[in-house]
């Protein structure tokens, strides 16, 4: 096999990417690539976000809102065992 072949001749598929949303909206704003500047007929530059910066911000709001949920099921949780607590200190007393 030549070189040119070697270097050029395979097709591989891309694997699925698995990376963390914190580390790619890093790296994407680390290199300035998380919008194209595309310039209008009318002259008005408009910043237009890329797809994988807008994803990765739709996966963290995911996230965040599956960390709230859970954590608003652990105050619910924690105050009704307060009142129980309560309840059955009263009765004792």
């Amino acid at each position: 096999m030549s070189y040119l072949n070697r270097m050029y001749g395979g097709t591989r598929a891309a694997p699925e990417s698995n990376k963390n949303t914190n580390r790619v909206l890093g790296g994407l704003r680390g290199q300035g690539a998380d919008h194209y500047s595309i310039l209008g007929e009318d002259g008005v530059e408009r910043n237009v976000p890329t797809q994988k910066y807008v994803q990765s911000l739709e996966q963290k709001l995911r996230d965040q809102d599956a960390r709230m949920s859970m954590l608003e099921k652990k105050i619910r949780n924690m105050s009704t065992d307060q009142r129980m607590f309560a309840q059955a200190v009263t009765k004792k007393l």
